[in-house]
């Protein structure tokens, strides 16, 4: 890509919004040339904005450390300065289903890690190795909208972001049941141990809301397309539990699946060797290669060993063995912040732009 294009991250001053804006620091395609918060954030540079509460380990990157921080409520403002946006805000469902309906209305793309529009049909939910085809309804939202370039475009939840992914190659097998049990680190939550030092030597076996999600985000991703709607595939059967546990990043999920026709251990090992999506096959900056990594080490993969395999966009997956109850199971891990959050809005963004629907303004 000849000149960069234009990018706003909303919500820029929470723990997501910084994940945006850091692995944003290099990219080959994206520059973020403003970034915006609550009205408190506002007027303030983005190193002042997050000073005390900066959560990564690198430092705050340079080039974003002496923007204004903007209103992200400021639409008007904010939409003619950039070619997209990436929104990471912490609102109420409803304000944040206004907030990014006025965006696309003012002729700017928005790729959101927000669950707002999740459940919008003619909204794509891309994991883009797995369902990338699905930004063609993009077409459809553009028509109810009444826009020739603003739409909206969401991420799945974190908790599913692993297991997934695994399961997808195997689909034509006849995926019939799944039980998953995910443990999900604390920066989930939006929190470090600094800030939640409940989380240390514990664990909660609640998380408001994530296995609705887990079970039903799942279908989305895995419908069809029929006219100008995304509709929900109806098998397979899955049933969740979501556990809080003291990790600072990495959720981790134990799966217990069921196929139609039981495909050997052999087979379910060649196909995540051999697995690779769209993102893979253009070689999009943020696509990792290879996607999925399967351990045979019986100890792996481990939440600190192995969450940033494929820059944190990889997800690995170990333990497969024969099971009981169901044909078999076995254990993923995905990095929640980068692949379940940022990292996987990003690498959307880019198949967007590779396919068209995203241009300079």
């Amino acid at each position: 890509m000849k000149t960069k294009l234009k990018v706003g991250v909303l919500g820029a001053t929470g723990m997501v919004g910084q994940r945006f804006v850091a692995l944003l620091e290099k990219h080959p395609w994206f520059e973020v040339t403003l970034v915006a918060a609550s009205p408190s954030s506002a007027g303030k540079t983005y190193a002042e904005a997050v000073a005390g509460r900066w959560s990564l380990a690198s430092a705050v990157p340079a080039s974003a450390a002496s923007l204004v921080v903007k209103n992200a409520s400021d639409v008007g403002a904010i939409a003619p300065e950039v070619d997209l946006v990436f929104c990471a805000t912490d609102m109420s469902k409803e304000d944040t289903i206004a907030l990014e309906d006025a965006y696309a209305a003012a002729e700017t793309p928005l790729v959101s890690n927000n669950s707002a529009h999740r459940a919008t049909a003619d909204v794509p939910m891309m994991i883009p190795e797995v369902n990338g085809h699905h930004a063609r309804v993009v077409e459809a939202q553009r028509k109810r909208r009444g826009t020739k370039r603003g739409f909206v475009a969401v991420k799945p939840n974190c908790s599913l972001q692993s297991y997934v992914p695994a399961l997808h190659p195997l689909h034509d097998f006849g995926l019939s049941k799944v039980a998953v049990a995910t443990y999900q680190a604390i920066s989930g939550a939006g929190k470090t141990f600094s800030s939640w030092p409940e989380m240390v030597d514990n664990v909660i076996p609640y998380i408001k809301g994530e296995e609705e999600k887990s079970e039903r985000e799942p279908l989305k991703i895995w419908g069809v397309i029929d006219g100008d709607r995304i509709v929900d595939a109806k098998s397979p059967i899955i049933s969740a539990q979501c556990i809080r546990v003291p990790a600072s990043d990495g959720h981790m999920a134990a799966v217990f699946v069921s196929f139609d026709q039981k495909p050997s251990a052999e087979e379910i090992v060649a196909r995540w060797s051999a697995f690779a999506g769209r993102p893979q096959e253009l070689a999009l900056p943020s696509a990792p290669k290879p996607f999925l990594t399967y351990f045979e080490d019986p100890t792996r993969p481990q939440t600190k060993l192995d969450r940033d395999i494929g820059n944190g966009m990889g997800v690995a997956i170990g333990r497969l063995r024969p099971d009981s109850l169901f044909d078999y199971r076995f254990v993923c891990l995905s990095h929640n912040t980068v692949r379940g959050a940022a990292g996987g809005a990003v690498l959307s963004a880019e198949l967007l732009v590779a396919e068209g629907y995203i241009t300079p303004r």
